[in-house]
C-alpha cells in the first residue's frame, strides 16, 4: 500500500501533488490552444496570437477553472443518460479554462503597448508590439478577445444554451469596464497619485482580481454548484485575486527581470501606487498571508468535500516568487 492510499485508509487527508496535477491539465490546456488559437488568420495575424498565448505564462486563470469544476463535481463519475452531460461539461470547462486565458493575453498585449504600459518584456521574450509592430500586436489582441467568447459558444448540443450564456457573462464582465478594463482605466488614472488602501483595493479588485475570481466561478458553473458553494467559491476566488496583486507589487520590488520574465521595478519607475509603496515591504508581505487565510476559511465553508487543488493553488500564488 503507497503512502497516499495508506493516509486515505487511516483517515488522515492525502498531499495533494500539484506539481502532477497541474502537469495533467495544462497539457490539455496547451494542446487544445495550440490546435484552436490563430488557426486560419490572414496575413501574419494567426503567428501573432500564437506568439502572445503559446509557450509562456502560469495558467493560473486556467488551472482556477479546472481545479473549481473538479472541486464541485467531487470526482463523481456519471452513469447512463448523464455520461453525454458529463462529457459536454468537461468540454465546456476546457473552453472556458482556454477562453479566459485568452482574454487574459489579450490584456497583456494591449498593456504592453507603447499607448498604455510601453513595455518590451513578456513572459521571458520581446513583448508582442516589439516582435510584430503596433498595429499587428492590437489585431492580435482584437483577435483574441474575440475568439475566447467564439471557444464558449460551440455548435455542441451536449453544452446546454444556458451554459454557454453563463459563461460568456461571466467572462464579459470581468473582462469590461465593471472588471478589468475598469481597473486598468482607473491605473492608468491614478499615476503619480496618493490612494487610500481602500482605493488601491477597488483598483486591483476590478483591474487583477475580476478575472481571477471569474475563472474561479466559471469552473463553479460548468460544475452546476450550489448556492452555500458558489457564495463560498466567490469569496475564495476574490480573496486570491487580491493576494495575487499584493504579491506581484511586492516581486516588482524584490525580484529582478530575469526571474519575473517581465520588467522588473517598472511601477516605482512610472509612479504607480501599489501594496508596497502603500503599507511598505513587511506589512504587505503581512496582508498577502492574511488574504491566503481568508482563501482558505472560504474553502472551509464552501460545504465540498475535496478542495485540496484550490487550497494549493492558492498556496502557489501567494508563496510564488515570480
Amino acid at each position: 500500500m503507497d503512502a497516499g492510499m495508506m493516509a486515505v485508509k487511516c483517515g488522515i487527508p492525502a498531499a495533494f501533488d500539484l506539481a502532477g496535477w497541474s502537469r495533467h491539465h495544462l497539457d490539455r490546456v496547451e494542446r487544445a490552444m495550440g490546435q484552436w488559437v490563430g488557426d486560419g488568420a490572414p496575413a501574419g495575424l494567426g503567428e501573432a496570437m500564437r506568439y502572445a498565448v503559446l509557450d509562456g505564462g502560469k495558467r493560473l486563470r486556467p488551472l482556477l477553472v479546472l481545479a473549481a469544476y473538479e472541486a464541485v463535481h467531487n470526482g463523481a463519475g456519471p452513469t447512463g443518460s448523464d455520461t453525454a452531460l458529463r462529457a459536454g461539461m468537461d468540454e465546456a470547462t476546457l473552453r472556458a479554462a482556454c477562453a479566459v486565458e485568452l482574454i487574459h493575453a489579450y490584456s497583456l498585449v494591449h498593456d504592453d503597448m507603447p499607448c498604455m504600459d510601453n513595455d518590451v518584456l513578456r513572459r521571458g521574450k520581446p513583448t508582442v508590439h516589439v516582435q510584430f509592430g503596433e498595429a499587428q500586436a492590437l489585431l492580435a489582441g482584437d483577435a483574441l478577445q474575440a475568439f475566447a467568447f467564439e471557444l464558449l459558444t460551440p455548435d455542441d448540443a451536449r453544452i446546454p444554451p444556458a451554459v454557454q450564456a453563463t459563461l460568456c457573462r461571466q467572462l464579459a464582465r470581468a473582462a469590461g469596464s465593471a472588471g478589468m478594463a475598469g481597473g486598468q482605466a482607473i491605473d492608468l488614472a491614478s499615476v503619480g497619485l496618493a490612494l487610500t488602501q481602500e482605493q488601491l483595493r477597488q483598483m486591483h479588485r476590478l483591474k487583477t482580481g475580476a478575472l481571477l475570481q471569474a475563472s474561479v466561478m466559471m469552473g463553479a458553473a460548468c460544475g452546476g454548484a450550489g448556492a452555500t458553494a458558489q457564495k463560498a467559491l466567490e469569496g475564495y476566488g476574490a480573496a486570491l485575486g487580491l493576494a495575487f496583486q499584493v504579491v506581484d507589487d511586492i516581486l516588482d520590488v524584490v525580484a529582478d527581470s530575469a526571474t519575473l520574465g517581465k520588467t522588473a521595478g517598472k511601477d516605482a519607475a512610472s509612479d504607480k501606487p501599489t501594496y508596497v509603496s502603500l503599507l511598505g515591504l513587511a506589512p504587505a508581505q503581512a496582508h498577502a498571508q492574511e488574504l491566503l487565510a481568508q482563501a482558505h476559511a472560504a474553502l472551509a465553508a464552501s460545504g465540498l468535500a475535496d478542495t485540496r487543488a484550490l487550497a494549493a493553488l492558492a498556496d502557489m500564488v501567494v508563496n510564488r516568487s515570480y
